[in-house]
């Protein structure tokens, strides 16, 4: 059977360097089997059916392509749809009533406990607020995300060790839902 699903790559085509042009990661996808391939952006979403492996294993396979093709390596997580559409589902945050600037999830490649973040004090963020959900954390940054203490705060090593974390604003979420619905 076959699945869509989104590859989110950590840290590409920002600032000049790691660049990945997404012409060549499409070809590079198809190379892997994968149909239907799609990019989002720039900023390293690619969406495609797959008809083996899981979301593991198709990180790993991606990740060794480019690191292969492109001669660096990249953090990849894959999602599939239903879990994709879960995440907007079950956003805490009123999303219909925010700008998607002042919303953002970042996705973990794996669940988080929520005694990594004990040490924060939500009190001294506010506006700005966070949620954990399922291997995701919601960010609502009134401002946006340059402007944003809190998300300083949330993106500290000692806050992601042992995990692949990679953020998307809220319009990506929602279109990533949109590129991977059958």
């Amino acid at each position: 059977m076959a699945t869509r699903y989104a590859a989110l790559l950590r840290g590409i085509n920002v600032g000049g360097s790691r660049k990945v042009p997404m012409a060549e990661l499409r070809t590079l996808l198809e190379g892997l089997g994968l149909q239907d391939v799609r990019t989002h952006l720039q900023s390293g979403q690619a969406v495609f059916t797959a008809r083996h492996g899981d979301e593991e294993s198709l990180a790993a396979e991606t990740a060794a392509a480019v690191e292969r093709h492109f001669g660096f390596g990249v953090d990849v997580i894959v999602r599939d749809h239903a879990y994709l559409k879960a995440i907007v589902d079950d956003c805490p945050f009123p999303a219909a009533d925010l700008e998607p600037k002042q919303l953002h999830v970042t996705y973990f490649s794996a669940p988080v406990e929520p005694e990594r973040f004990a040490g924060i004090d939500p009190a001294a963020y506010l506006p700005e607020e966070f949620r954990l959900g399922d291997r995701a954390l919601y960010l609502y940054a009134p401002d946006g995300l340059g402007r944003s203490t809190l998300a300083d705060v949330l993106a500290r090593p000692r806050l992601t060790k042992g995990v692949v974390a990679t953020s998307r604003n809220w319009n990506t979420v929602t279109k990533l839902v949109e590129l991977t619905a059958a």
